[in-house]
């Protein structure tokens, strides 16, 4: 009777442990509510530099926003041209996911270049992060989401001291309005009226 009751109870007991388990959503990692870094230049260029091998022990392709998506989030959230001429270059160096056994490990790395002409490279600043998690991996993509973002998070205040301290001379304050766009004069003669 005992061992009846109790395999009527183990369906019941099952569905409570996990029956109510709601997906979790990933939201896209974005970061246009920090301040813009306004440059005083007239372009910005994103290049990946890094590809994923999209192989063991490589997991990137397994998270939900993807290290380069967000790196590249970054980049073009936080960047602003406000110049009248040369280039700013943002490249994405590093940008790996990697699982060793119950291991996760990152290392995300990017250069932001000032290049006054083609070949003229006239400053630049560097920024790197790396993080680790080891422990339970059932939720594989839930772990390298919030790595993700945790290595982004502090990869944006890393980033903006470097380019706050290296590139200081090609900074515009918060308050800059942008250059002109050149414009050229219209000549056209007047249109005959009619009487």
């Amino acid at each position: 009777m005992l061992t009846r009751r109790a395999s009527l109870l183990l369906p019941l007991l099952l569905a409570g442990c996990g029956g109510d388990r709601r997906p979790r959503s990933y939201p896209p990692l974005r970061y246009d509510y920090l301040t813009p870094l306004t440059l005083n230049v007239a372009a910005i260029q994103i290049e990946q530099r890094f590809v994923t091998s999209g192989a063991a022990p490589d997991v990137s392709q397994l998270d939900p926003v993807p290290p380069l998506r967000a790196l590249r989030a970054m980049a073009e959230d936080r960047l602003q041209a406000f110049g009248s001429a040369g280039q700013a270059v943002f490249v994405i160096q590093d940008a790996s996911l990697v699982r060793r056994r119950d291991t996760l490990s990152g290392n995300f790395s990017v250069e932001l270049g000032i290049y006054t002409a083609p070949g003229a490279r006239a400053g630049f600043a560097q920024a790197s992060v790396s993080g680790r998690f080891t422990g339970d991996l059932d939720d594989l993509p839930g772990r390298l989401y919030d790595l993700t973002k945790d290595m982004m998070d502090r990869l944006n205040v890393e980033f903006e001291y470097q380019v706050r301290h290296a590139l200081a001379p090609w900074l515009l304050s918060a308050g800059a309005t942008q250059a002109p766009v050149e414009q050229q004069p219209l000549t056209q003669e007047p249109l005959p009226t009619t009487p």
